[in-house]
């Protein structure tokens, strides 16, 4: 298998029943942001963060840094990565399938972050099997596994000739819209007919690599024109609210717009 140019993070084996697939994970995604770094105001020199112990009240090196646990007031047991894998090593090394459902069945609200799940030498054809028979039953896995000290949720889906491993989030970390101001009301007819007669005319199929990241360009202009000490000017408006009563002007006017284009 050609190596690839991106490092693991995660090595262990996919488990259904009696089946046992070794696997490798790699991170499949990579922030594309702009980084600030902090400075001191009066002579623009970098703030550094420094571990402080608070009983010697001085910096920490790293490798000197435990994980510990509070079990009483000021009491700590420390808990080491052999610790970790001690709690279950079959798990601590294993995306456990629990059950294959519709990927439909799965509100995008659970969606966290995306891995790629690359079969380990000897594996490839454990791997094919299963990413053949979860697109032709055009179902996905659901599994657990325990990543960077912690359990997951995750599903497995097959994209083209990779398995894709999505980290989902459990039930009880999604938060509850509880005291927000939610209109009940139902809109007018008239309303609801221009917003769905614009909804159709910008309908498309999703493609991803035509969409710029604005915010991300303008930011590196105005970088690029501070560097030069020019003077900046917003690029854009700041929007305003559309008031109700101008609801049915505005819509026919985006109708009018995007019909143009």
């Amino acid at each position: 298998m050609e190596q690839s140019s991106m490092r693991p993070i995660w090595s262990g084996t996919i488990s259904f029943v009696l089946v046992n697939i070794p696997v490798r994970l790699y991170t499949a995604t990579e922030e594309r942001s702009i980084n600030f770094n902090l400075l001191h105001k009066n002579d623009l020199s970098r703030i550094r963060y420094a571990r402080i112990c608070e009983i010697e009240n001085k910096e920490v090196p790293y490798e000197e840094v435990v994980r510990g646990y509070e079990y009483r007031k000021g009491k700590y047991v420390i808990i080491n990565d052999e610790d970790l894998a001690k709690a279950d090593p079959k798990r601590s090394q294993s995306i456990e399938i629990i059950e294959f459902v519709n990927i439909n069945d799965i509100d995008t609200i659970y969606y966290a972050h995306p891995y790629y799940l690359e079969p380990e030498e000897g594996a490839e054809k454990a791997y094919a099997l299963l990413r053949e028979a979860l697109a032709k039953a055009n179902k996905v896995a659901i599994a657990k596994l325990v990543l960077k000290d912690k359990e997951h949720l995750a599903v497995l889906r097959p994209d083209a000739e990779i398995i894709i491993l999505q980290q989902l989030r459990f039930a009880h970390e999604i938060r509850q819209p509880k005291g927000l101001r939610i209109p009940k009301e139902k809109t007018e007819t008239k309303e609801l007919q221009l917003a769905l007669a614009l909804i159709e005319k910008l309908a498309g199929k999703f493609e991803p690599d035509k969409i710029k990241d604005d915010y991300y360009e303008t930011m590196m202009k105005i970088i690029e024109q501070k560097a030069r000490g020019q003077t900046i000017t917003p690029l854009t408006a700041e929007p305003e609210p559309t008031e109700f009563a101008d609801l049915m002007a505005k819509l026919k006017e985006s109708l009018e717009k995007s019909s143009t284009k």
